[in-house]
């Protein structure tokens, strides 16, 4: 038989991850129209640069630059291996982009970026957000855990296809759900491939 206490014992032994907090603010420039969500950022460790997607390895601000620029390293300091904000920032500002996560408060079960190590803790009020938004009529999300959570948050049973997007209402609005290819490098697509999902949805919603 088990000493008693002994389960006591065993669940003292058990270690519980911390509770992280998200770093970063929401940015939401003036006259925002299309958000963009994703899950949480990495741990600070893995940064190289404290904006969002600020892993080097994130294929993001790479995207960027496809979609915007034709090329890739547009955003890219590769020297420093970091990304250019004096020239990221003002595009977002000037095309009305806004960039936040579906999660306020997270635990890393593993010690990965990746979102199905993530247990969300604290969803944002994306509702709030939304409201805050009166000119924001398109919401992307970059990973099926942000999907996942936008689409508890709103009710949204039939999931948009990768690519794709489905409409759904919010106080009178009528806002697209575009779900697109995750810009993590685990995901199986090359950055010039993702950057043809990425770049008719920007035609629409930012004017490109």
């Amino acid at each position: 038989m088990r000493p008693v206490g002994s389960d006591i014992q065993d669940l003292r032994s058990v270690v519980v991850p911390e509770v992280e907090r998200h770093p970063f603010e929401p940015f939401l420039p003036e006259g925002c129209r299309l958000l963009m969500l994703g899950s949480f950022p990495p741990a600070e460790k893995r940064w190289a640069m404290r904006f969002y997607y600020p892993n080097f390895t994130n294929d993001m601000w790479r995207i960027f630059g496809l979609c915007f620029h034709g090329d890739k390293m547009h955003f890219v300091d590769q020297e420093h291996k970091t990304f250019r904000l004096e020239l990221i920032v003002p595009l977002l500002r000037r095309l009305g982009i806004g960039l936040y996560d579906t999660a306020q408060a997270v635990r890393r079960l593993k010690n990965t970026a990746s979102d199905k190590d993530l247990e969300v803790v604290e969803p944002v009020d994306l509702k709030a957000m939304l409201h805050s938004l009166p000119d924001c009529r398109a919401v992307v999300v970059t990973g099926q855990k942000a999907c996942d959570v936008l689409s508890a948050c709103f009710g949204i049973t039939g999931q948009p296809a990768v690519g794709e997007y489905v409409a759904f209402d919010f106080e009178g609005r009528t806002l697209r759900l575009y779900r697109m290819p995750s810009s993590s490098r685990a995901y199986p697509m090359k950055v010039e491939q993702k950057a043809t999902y990425y770049k008719p949805m920007f035609e629409r919603e930012t004017g490109l």
